[in-house]
């Protein structure tokens, strides 16, 4: 049996083992049955089958949850109130929540809805059955160039979308990219995502690896941040760690502010290129979004995106 433990009560339903097949294809009516009956009434606990856990945070866990009248298997994340309160991020789930409910893009992780009790909070999220790209990444070493394309390319669509909506994500890591039972990406955790008119900031967020000089400069910064990871991840693909690594914080931030940016022998033209393009110090000389889809290296490794409406028509 499973059990979602408390700060002061453990809750015991039901547990089970669903295949990726019969995620797949044993919901009645999938998301959108999931939805008619999310729209019917608040959700609550005992409308779901607890499954294994999926993973851990300092807030909360993840685990496997089944829907029980649409059957339909989703990820549901369940953070602790006392914890969220401690770390004074309550306002960081609020803006979590109001800007990953209103995406809808493929590589985007879809979140359904939410509910609370006295404790705790839960999520409810679309289930990525292949989990983490940051354990693919580790068991690889690195990707080669039809796979690292690929990605990029993926991200490079549901940022372009993000954007378009005015939404900076600002923590573009592994080990915020889920994979699908298809192997494509789905962008997750937008804790540190704002929705931004005025398409200025100047919180300092992220992680360090992948914060852009800008920000680790404190200064102001726009949706141009996430090409800079996008610059980053590339890297991190097809060499196995990001370019700016080094032993000590004061280093990496000399080498990001310098962007000391070095090559291995293995890392083709076309990639070197894209790179460098995206990681350049002045964000208004970072390779747009469309120009990143349409740059030679990912046309030449990388099949197209299946077909959707331009990001500023979505």
């Amino acid at each position: 049996m499973a059990k979602i433990p408390s700060n002061t009560h453990q809750t015991t339903v039901s547990s089970f083992n669903p295949s990726i097949t019969k995620h797949m294809k044993g919901s009645k009516g999938g998301p959108f049955k999931l939805l008619e009956n999310m729209k019917q009434g608040k959700w609550n606990l005992s409308d779901f089958d607890i499954g294994k856990p999926l993973g851990k945070g300092k807030f909360g866990n993840v685990y496997l949850a089944r829907e029980k009248k649409s059957k339909y298997i989703v990820a549901l994340k369940v953070l602790f109130k006392s914890q969220l309160q401690k770390s004074n991020v309550e306002h960081q789930l609020r803006r979590e929540i109001e800007i990953q409910s209103h995406l809808r893009h493929n590589n985007i992780l879809r979140l359904f809805g939410y509910f609370y009790d006295d404790t705790r909070v839960y999520l409810i999220l679309e289930y990525a059955p292949r989990g983490e790209l940051y354990k693919e990444l580790t068991a690889c070493e690195k990707f080669d160039e039809k796979r690292a394309a690929k990605y990029i390319r993926q991200l490079a669509d549901a940022l372009a979308y993000c954007h378009s909506k005015k939404v900076i994500h600002r923590d573009i890591k592994p080990e915020n990219l889920l994979l699908n039972y298809k192997g494509d990406i789905k962008i997750a955790d937008f804790g540190w995502s704002v929705h931004a008119p005025s398409s200025r900031r100047t919180t300092l967020c992220g992680t360090l690896d992948y914060l852009p000089p800008e920000m680790i400069e404190g200064k102001e910064h726009d949706e141009k941040v996430d090409l800079w990871s996008i610059g980053v991840l590339c890297y991190e693909f097809l060499v196995g760690k990001p370019p700016f690594e080094a032993e000590g914080h004061n280093e990496t931030y000399r080498r990001i502010s310098r962007v000391d940016l070095r090559f291995p022998s293995h890392v083709s033209p076309g990639a070197r290129d894209l790179i460098s393009k995206l990681l350049q110090h002045n964000p208004n000389n970072r390779l747009p979004l469309k120009a990143v889809l349409n740059h030679p290296w990912i046309r030449m490794h990388a099949t197209p995106v299946l077909e959707q409406k331009p990001a500023s028509q979505r």
